[in-house]
């Protein structure tokens, strides 16, 4: 197994585990990501950090079906998604899902930067999730490294998109995935 692998497993956990604290009464609340609800964000992380996960290992295309998906309207939707992550992290396993590019539609990026990519949608997402709903998420301190890392390379282009929002101040010292954190512009 890769050592990116190690970081979408570390992620998919970290994730799976704030799912499961999510409470239905908090999923109409606002989320700390502009405009979206907790249940727009949680909606957001199971389509894009599990289905989208698996389908772009298999280079596949979301079905529309499951793009329009409501999937906290389901009362065992974080058991679903743990579950999903799951096939999406055994899809990632298999050495073919690195080799090549993925297409982005109309234009192709190698399978290792789509990875990383999604490492950053498990994390960055898992971790306004987390903090929406009153709840910590940690990775070990090397999947944080690599956070920071592809946070590092993308966060001019994600700004472009408004993906990011300007950089946050961190304290001297502060652990990797915390300056990612910051870097990406979410404020603890």
């Amino acid at each position: 197994m890769n050592a990116m692998h190690r970081h979408l497993t570390a992620c998919a956990a970290e994730s799976a585990r704030v799912t499961r604290g999510v409470t239905p009464e908090q999923l109409a609340a606002p989320s700390r990501c502009t405009d979206w609800t907790v249940r727009e964000l949680a909606n957001h992380l199971v389509l894009y950090g599990a289905h989208g996960l698996e389908h772009r290992a298999l280079r596949t295309e979301l079905p529309e079906e499951t793009v329009q998906r409501d999937f906290t309207a389901d009362a065992d939707w974080a058991e679903r998604y743990a579950a999903q992550l799951d096939r999406a992290l055994a899809a990632w396993a298999k050495p073919e899902a690195w080799e090549g590019e993925i297409d982005l539609g109309g234009s192709g990026m190698p399978a290792g930067e789509i990875a990383a990519m999604l490492v950053l949608e498990l994390a960055l997402h898992g971790w306004d999730l987390a903090h929406s709903t009153g709840q910590e998420y940690q990775v070990p301190e090397e999947t944080g490294a690599f956070v920071l890392e592809v946070v590092g390379r993308y966060a001019e282009m994600y700004r472009e998109y408004e993906g990011f929002d300007a950089p946050a101040a961190t304290e001297d010292g502060a652990p990797a995935f915390t300056r990612a954190l910051a870097l990406s512009g979410r404020k603890a």
